[in-house]
C-alpha cells in the first residue's frame, strides 16, 4: 500500500490515517472533510489494508450510496488502485439496474467490496440467506451521508443497519460527508442504539479556500426570474474560457431549459451535455462516460450529481440561480478540481435583486463556515411498515425480539409497544376496514407467538414493489369536451379544490374536479386566485434567510452591491421601510384597481404558497373579495377588491388550526400524500409480474381504499402517516407555524399610497402568470420595467 503511494508522489492525510487507526481500534466513526479530500479512499482504506493483511473471501465491506450513479463511479475510481496493486479483491455494485443474473450470482458468492445504495440492502435482507450473505460483514460505509440521513431513505437505511448488526454484531458502521453542520446529530444516527460516544468524529485537513464570485449581468441585475437564463451567453463565454464546466440547476426543468439556451449561444459548437434523473439509464451513463474520458467541455446537470462524482477535468462549476443553501453550494463547488489543495472556482448567476442578496450571503456563509442546520425527525411508519414485511420475507420472527432490534435504530428509538402493535395488525389484514379482503393479509401469526408471511406470493409481491422513491405523477389539464391544454404536476394539482382559479396557458381556468389522471377545468372570467408553478422547489434555508434580513438593516453592508441592488435598497428605506432582523414587515397599497398586501417573511416558497391558499380562504371569509397571490422565497403578496386595513387578523396562528385542516381536507393533498405512504407501506403494489401500473391505476387503487378508510377508519395508520407527510414535507408547516406565532407581536404594517420598491420582484410574477409562453418574454419585460418605474419614482 505505501509503495502505492508513493508510486503516485501522493502521501495519505493525516485523516486518512487516523481512519485506518479507527479501523484497527474496532470504533465506529464518522469523518467530516473537504470534497477533494480522499473521503472515499479514507473509506475503503481500512479495508484494503485489511484485505491485504489477511486475505479472505466473502462480503467484507458494503458501501452504500444515496446515487447509483456515484456508486458506479466509486466502482470505477476503486478498481484502479485495486488493479495497480495487483490485488486479489473483486468489487462490485448492485443497484436496480444491476442484471438479475449477477444479482443471484451476488448472493451465493459476494463480492469482498459490494456498493450498493438503501433501496437495493433492503431488498438483499429480504432473502433467507441475506443471514449467510453478511454474517461475516466487517464493515459498512455510508458515503454522502448528509444526503438522505434526514430522510425517509435515512429512515431505511438505519434500519437496514440495525439488521445487519444483529447477522454481523462485530461490523463496524462509518459514515463520511462534506457538508455536516451537527456531527453529533449523524453521530447519534450511525451509531447503535443512538450512542453517540460509540462512534469516534475524524475531521479531515481543511482545504484551499473555494474562489467563488457572483457572475453579474452586462447591464443589470433583473427584477424578477429565478433562472439566470438572462446570462447565457455570458455563461458560455465562461464555458469557453476552461477546460470542463458543470453548470447546476435546481430543477429538471430548468437544466433543460438552460442546455437549449447555452446551444443557442454556442458559437464554437462545443460539446456540451445534459443529465438529470429525468433521463434514460442509457443516456445518463452515455454522458457520465464522456465525462470522465474528458470528451465534453460542459454538462448540465440537476441534484443528480451533487454529490461525490469525481471528475478530475471539471476546472469550474457555475450555479444557476441563487443555491438556495450554503451547504449545498459547497457540495456544488466541490465538483470542481476535485483536489484539496486547489481552490475550486465558482460563479453564482443570480437570478433577481432579491437571489443576488441570496447569493452573497452564501458567499459569507461559506467563508464563514457557516452550513445549512440538518433536522432529524421521528422515522415514518410507511417505511418502518415495509421494512418489518422485509424481514417477515428473510424468516418468521419473534415480536418482541424485532420490536428491540428496530429501536436499536435512533429515528425508531422511543417506538412504542402499542404503535408498533398498529403496524404489525396493518400489514397482518390492512386494518379493520379492509380484513375482509384476502389481498391485504400479508402476514399470519403462529400459536406460538412467531409471525411469518401468510402466502409466498406476497414475498415476492414485496420484492418487486419495494424502495421508498414514489415517482411524481403528472395531470393532464384538460376541459371537460376533451381539449387537451397540457401537463402539470400533481403536487400543484393536489393543492387545488374545486372551484379554485389557475393560470395556465393563457387562460384563467377554474378547477371542476381531479380525476385519477386529469384535472378537468373551465374557462372563466373571474380572476385566477392560484398560481401555477412547475418542478420541485428547493426550499431556501433559514441561515441563508437570516443573513439576507441582516443586509436589508444594515446599510454598512451596501457598499458592496452593484449600483442598482443600493439603489433598490436605497429607495425602498425613503418610500417605506426596511425590516429589520425579527420583523415581519406588510405593506398595503392600491394598483390598478386593486388592493395589495405584500408580507416579507422570507420562509421560501413551500412555506409561502401553502400559506397564500390559507390567507386568501380567510380575506373571503372576511368579505375582503381576494383576486389571487403569487410568491417567491422572500415574501407572499396577496390582492383583491377590498383594502386590508388590519393584516394582523389573517396571520393568527389558528390558520393552522381552522383554514389549514379544512383545506388539507378538501383539496387532494391528503389524497396525494396517502398514495405515496400506501405503495411505500405495501399496501398497494406499483408491479406486478411482468407488468408494472400506471400511474393512473396506481392512483385509482389508493383513492378506492382512501375513501373507505376515511369513512370507516380514520385512525388507520396510513391516514395518520400521510398527515405527517401532508404537514411536515409538501407545506412547510413548521416555517408557517414559527412565522404565525411570532407575527402579532413582531408585525411591521406600513400602509403606502402605491407599490414600493422591495414588492417588485414577487409582483412581476403575476404578469407572469397571466401570459402564455409561447408569447414570449417581451411583454413581461415591458410590464416589469414600468411596475419598477413606477415603483422607483421618488
Amino acid at each position: 500500500m505505501e509503495r502505492w503511494f508513493q508510486a503516485r508522489a501522493w502521501r495519505p492525510r493525516r485523516h486518512q490515517l487516523a481512519m485506518l487507526g479507527e479501523a484497527r481500534a474496532g470504533n465506529h466513526a464518522l469523518l467530516v472533510a473537504a470534497t477533494g479530500a480522499g473521503k472515499t479512499l479514507s473509506g475503503f482504506l481500512p479495508t484494503l489494508v485489511d484485505l491485504i493483511e489477511r486475505p479472505a473471501e466473502g462480503l467484507h465491506t458494503l458501501y452504500v450510496s444515496p446515487l447509483k450513479a456515484l456508486a458506479v463511479d466509486i466502482q470505477r475510481n476503486l478498481l484502479a488502485p485495486v488493479a495497480e496493486m495487483d490485488l486479489d479483491i473483486r468489487v462490485e455494485t448492485r443497484t436496480g439496474d444491476t442484471p438479475s443474473d449477477r444479482r443471484a450470482r451476488q448472493r451465493v458468492k459476494p463480492p469482498q467490496i459490494l456498493l450498493t445504495t438503501p433501496e437495493s440492502l433492503s431488498l438483499l435482507l429480504s432473502y433467507p440467506d441475506s443471514f449467510t450473505m453478511f454474517a461475516g460483514l466487517r464493515t459498512i460505509v455510508v458515503d454522502e451521508v448528509h444526503a438522505f440521513a434526514t430522510g425517509k431513505r435515512g429512515d431505511l437505511l438505519s434500519l437496514c443497519m440495525a439488521r445487519l448488526g444483529r447477522i454481523a454484531p462485530a461490523m463496524r458502521r462509518v459514515a463520511l460527508s462534506a457538508t455536516v453542520a451537527d456531527p453529533d446529530g449523524y453521530r447519534a444516527w450511525l451509531a447503535p442504539d443512538g450512542d453517540i460516544d460509540a462512534v469516534s468524529l475524524v475531521r479531515g485537513e481543511p482545504g484551499a479556500d473555494p474562489n467563488i464570485a457572483i457572475l453579474l449581468p452586462e447591464d443589470r441585475i433583473p427584477w424578477s426570474g429565478h433562472s439566470g437564463r438572462y446570462a447565457a451567453v455570458q455563461v458560455m463565454r465562461e464555458i469557453e474560457r476552461h477546460r470542463t464546466t458543470i453548470i447546476f440547476c435546481n430543477t429538471r426543468s430548468l437544466a433543460e431549459l438552460i442546455f437549449q439556451d447555452l446551444w443557442k449561444a454556442n458559437d464554437r459548437s462545443l460539446p456540451i451535455g445534459v443529465h438529470h434523473g429525468s433521463l434514460s439509464l442509457e443516456a445518463r451513463r452515455k454522458v457520465e462516460a464522456a465525462m470522465a474520458d474528458g470528451k465534453l467541455r460542459a454538462l448540465v446537470a440537476t441534484a443528480s450529481l451533487d454529490l461525490g462524482v469525481d471528475w478530475g477535468d471539471v476546472d469550474c462549476v457555475i450555479q444557476m440561480g441563487a443555491p438556495k443553501g450554503s451547504s449545498r453550494l459547497l457540495q456544488r463547488i466541490g465538483r470542481a478540481n476535485h483536489r484539496l489543495d486547489e481552490a475550486s472556482e465558482a460563479l453564482i448567476v443570480p437570478g433577481n435583486r432579491f437571489e443576488y442578496l441570496e447569493a452573497r450571503a452564501a458567499l459569507d456563509a461559506v467563508e464563514a463556515g457557516e452550513l445549512d442546520p440538518d433536522l432529524f425527525r421521528p422515522g415514518a411508519l410507511d417505511v418502518l411498515a415495509q421494512h418489518v414485511m422485509a424481514c417477515a420475507c428473510a424468516m418468521p420472527f419473534r415480536e418482541e425480539e424485532l420490536l428491540a432490534e428496530l429501536r436499536s435504530a435512533l429515528p425508531y428509538s422511543a417506538l412504542t409497544d402499542d404503535l408498533f402493535a398498529q403496524v404489525l395488525g396493518f400489514i397482518r389484514d390492512g386494518g379493520y376496514s379492509l380484513r375482509a379482503y384476502d389481498r391485504f393479509k400479508r402476514l399470519t401469526q403462529e400459536p406460538d407467538g412467531t409471525w411469518r408471511v401468510a402466502h409466498p406470493k406476497f414475498v415476492a409481491q414485496h420484492r418487486l414493489n419495494a424502495g421508498i422513491i414514489v415517482e411524481a405523477t403528472m395531470l393532464q389539464v384538460r376541459f371537460k369536451n376533451g381539449r387537451n391544454l397540457g401537463r402539470v404536476e400533481e403536487a400543484f394539482a393536489a393543492t387545488l379544490s374545486p372551484g379554485d382559479t389557475f393560470f395556465f396557458a393563457g387562460l384563467s381556468l377554474e378547477v371542476e374536479r381531479m380525476d385519477t389522471e386529469d384535472l378537468v377545468v373551465r374557462a372563466t372570467a373571474r380572476p385566477a386566485r392560484v398560481p401555477t408553478y412547475g418542478g420541485s422547489r428547493m426550499p431556501l434555508s433559514t441561515s441563508l434567510a437570516d443573513r439576507v434580513r441582516g443586509f436589508l438593516a444594515d446599510p454598512s453592508e451596501w457598499p458592496r452591491f452593484p449600483d442598482d441592488v443600493r439603489e433598490w435598497l436605497e429607495i425602498q428605506t425613503r418610500r417605506s421601510v426596511l425590516p429589520r432582523p425579527g420583523q415581519l414587515l406588510v405593506e398595503t397599497f392600491p394598483r390598478e384597481g386593486r388592493h395589495y398586501m405584500v408580507a416579507y417573511s422570507f420562509e421560501g416558497w413551500n412555506a409561502h404558497q401553502s400559506l397564500g391558499m390559507l390567507i386568501t380562504r380567510r380575506m373571503e371569509a372576511q368579505g375582503l373579495k381576494p383576486t389571487g397571490f403569487v410568491s417567491n422565497d422572500y415574501a407572499l403578496a396577496c390582492f383583491g377588491l377590498e383594502p386590508i386595513t388590519d393584516p394582523a387578523g389573517l396571520f393568527s396562528p389558528d390558520i393552522l388550526e381552522d383554514e389549514f385542516v379544512e383545506w388539507v381536507q378538501g383539496s387532494a393533498l391528503l389524497k396525494r400524500a396517502f398514495r405515496e405512504v400506501a405503495v411505500i407501506g405495501g399496501l398497494v403494489e406499483r408491479q406486478h409480474p411482468g407488468k408494472r401500473k400506471t400511474g393512473r391505476q396506481v392512483t385509482f387503487s389508493t383513492d378506492l381504499i382512501y375513501d373507505v378508510l376515511r369513512k370507516y377508519e380514520p385512525t388507520h395508520l396510513l391516514l395518520q402517516a400521510a398527515w405527517d407527510d401532508a404537514r411536515a414535507r409538501m407545506t412547510d408547516v413548521g416555517r408557517l407555524a414559527h412565522l404565525l406565532d411570532r407575527a402579532a407581536e413582531t408585525m411591521v404594517h406600513v400602509d403606502l399610497p402605491r407599490v414600493s420598491p422591495l414588492a417588485v420582484p414577487v409582483l412581476v410574477l403575476i404578469g407572469r402568470e397571466r401570459i402564455s409562453t409561447h408569447q414570449g418574454d417581451d411583454a413581461l419585460l415591458i410590464e416589469a420595467e414600468a411596475l419598477a418605474a413606477e415603483a422607483m419614482a421618488e
